[in-house]
């Protein structure tokens, strides 16, 4: 049996392309997805084509009961969890005054509570054997902050603070927690955007283009890889240079 990735938000963009990513390295996957159940069995149907196993699993992360019995169905299915990618996530651009609390719930539900949630579930088994990397999907607004996105920019810069106070935790276990920030992708996130906001994003990137999801999964196979094995507690920001 192999060793065993838990992606979260795994039916599309970012986590999809972490997904593949990691199962071509070798990792076995579950991915976890929330109502997209078409596009997690196609994402399933792709990843077994790298010879890996994969199992999609239904499961809201912003529901503790829930995250619990779903990580303990993947346990029991799928061998023990070696790696943790909190990607799972949603977006919303509001002004700050017309937020309502069930806006702030939500945002704060998923980005966060469901990071808290699922590194919780997963944690105990990674301790227990001295081993295991988690990896946390931020964004460059939780570094910074974006207007019209004060709740997602929070969430996001509250992944951060546990990201770092996490590894600091549980460093002397043998366990790795790392975050990414990304910055501008093109993913449905972004299918509201007309063309001139994206023209003009593209404009205030250095790199000079959007980035991808694929982008983003590089980073996060390498922060799971051997060669990050002295990284620790960091957040690495692929962001084409919009933040610097």
């Amino acid at each position: 049996m192999g060793k065993v990735a838990l992606v979260t938000g795994a039916s599309r963009g970012i986590g999809r392309a972490v997904a593949v990513r990691l199962a071509q390295m070798g990792y076995d996957i579950a991915v976890l997805y929330h109502e997209a159940t078409a596009s997690a069995h196609a994402v399933v149907e792709q990843l077994n084509g790298f010879g890996v196993r994969a199992i999609a699993y239904p499961c809201d992360v912003a529901d503790s009961v829930a995250v619990n019995e779903t990580v303990e169905r993947i346990t029991d299915e799928m061998g023990e969890i070696s790696a943790l990618v909190n990607n799972a996530g949603v977006a919303q651009q509001k002004l700050f005054t017309d937020l309502t609390d069930e806006d702030w719930h939500r945002m704060m539900g998923v980005n966060l509570d469901g990071t808290f949630f699922v590194t919780r579930a997963v944690l105990k088994g990674m301790l227990q054997r001295h081993e295991g990397t988690i990896v946390n999907v931020s964004s460059m607004w939780g570094q910074v902050g974006a207007s019209c996105e004060v709740h997602y920019s929070a969430a996001k810069a509250a992944v951060i603070g546990m990201t770092k106070a996490l590894a600091k935790e549980v460093g002397p276990s043998g366990v790795r927690v790392n975050c990414v920030a990304p910055g501008v992708i093109k993913t449905d996130m972004m299918r509201d955007f007309d063309e001139e906001t994206l023209a003009a994003l593209t404009d205030e990137t250095p790199l000079m283009r959007l980035g991808s999801p694929e982008d983003v999964a590089n980073v996060v196979a390498f922060l799971l890889s051997d060669e990050a094995s002295f990284i620790t507690g960091q957040v690495i920001a692929p962001n084409g240079g919009f933040v610097i």
